[in-house]
């Protein structure tokens, strides 16, 4: 594309790579997005230095086999393995370093940014950042909610790949007319769910990816039972002897703030809050204040109405936004349903979560 150029006058733009290398780092849950954010930057023009997460070498090392045989020249993409911490203070400090391509959690991305602000004068210019974090993706029914649907899309929303991607259903709100209905059949069918050895296709679920992540899940179940502010319905229970086997588990909380409520557990964990039928509208609200994340949601409801209500108040709440259907897309269609793209962690309003 080219700008309009007037009579006498030619205007040309020149697209141009970055002038410097880009610095892609991606997660461990999503195989395909190692080829994504080190192979786009390279589409583009720029060289890229790629680290994949610890738990991912693997994986990266044979999509770059698959960069190779593909043609790609040598030194465009470099793949990296090694401490994660040693390499990242390494490259952020080279002043040729033109950008940042990250998918992983807040904390590391926010760390990255920090680095790049306080070392901004050493660059030779300044690098584009591009990252998406965390999420704590919500589903929330209005009273007239088809209980069958809703069902389905809390199971397979939150326990499909044990709970493990950013667009994992993490937080529910359900009126409690329909929680009546809802209840006993989505802990029977939560509780009949199969954990095993994922290449046996009667298992639902695998393991979680190792000893950090099954540690702090558990974590957040063991703080639940001992709290008077939240019960575990159905699940909780984990083996680490033959694997980090994690029980898909459900959550009541009695408090919308209830820690589970709030923070990112990124593991097979759901937690509920029953709100009164009469107060729709401030379910919605507490839907959009309770957490700093905005990256994927979900609306059921047959009132059209309220449907409309849900989009306007919840606009900025998720940029993945689907309607009766589970907040996290299939792997062969993703964001067929959605309104608009994901965007970064949103950090505009303060969360008003509890840490008890």
């Amino acid at each position: 594309m080219q700008p309009r150029s007037e009579r006498g006058v030619w205007n040309h733009a020149d697209y141009r790579p970055l002038e410097g290398f880009v610095y892609a780092i991606s997660p461990f849950n999503f195989t395909a997005i190692g080829a994504n954010l080190a192979g786009i930057p390279a589409l583009m023009g720029n060289t890229v230095v790629w680290k994949p997460a610890h738990a991912a070498m693997l994986a990266g090392y044979h999509i770059m086999k698959l960069f190779d045989a593909a043609g790609l020249p040598p030194g465009v993409v470099n793949f990296i393995a090694g401490d994660a911490a040693k390499i990242t203070a390494d490259l952020l400090a080279r002043p040729s370093l033109a950008g940042v391509h990250f998918t992983g959690s807040t904390d590391v991305f926010q760390g990255i940014w920090r680095t790049i602000s306080n070392n901004i004068a050493s660059y030779r210019s300044y690098p584009r950042i591009v990252g998406e974090t965390g999420g704590k993706d919500f589903i929330i029914a209005h009273p007239s909610a088809e209980v069958g649907a809703l069902r389905t899309a809390i199971v397979r929303g939150a326990f499909e790949y044990p709970g493990q991607k950013c667009s994992a259903a993490s937080r529910a709100y359900i009126p409690r007319s329909v929680w009546a209905e809802l209840e006993g059949p989505l802990v029977e069918e939560t509780a009949s769910l199969a954990v095993g050895d994922p290449r046996d296709f009667t298992n639902l679920m695998g393991a979680v990816i190792d000893r950090r992540a099954f540690e702090s899940i558990n974590g957040y179940v063991d703080r639940t039972w001992a709290s008077s502010d939240a019960d575990v319905l159905v699940g909780g229970e984990s083996d680490g002897r033959e694997g980090w086997f994690i029980r898909p588990t459900i959550i009541r909380a009695k408090r919308p703030d209830y820690v589970t409520m709030c923070e990112e557990i990124f593991g097979p964990v759901i937690s509920i809050y029953v709100y009164e039928d009469a107060d729709w509208s401030k379910a919605l609200e507490l839907v959009d204040r309770t957490s700093p994340y905005g990256l994927t949601g979900a609306v059921f409801a047959r009132d059209r109405a309220a449907i409309q209500e849900a989009i306007a108040e919840l606009r900025d709440a998720a940029g993945n936004f689907y309607i009766n259907d589970k907040p996290t897309p299939e792997p062969w269609s993703a964001n067929s349903r959605s309104e608009e793209p994901a965007p970064p962690a949103r950090t505009t309003r303060p969360a008003r979560c509890s840490t008890s």
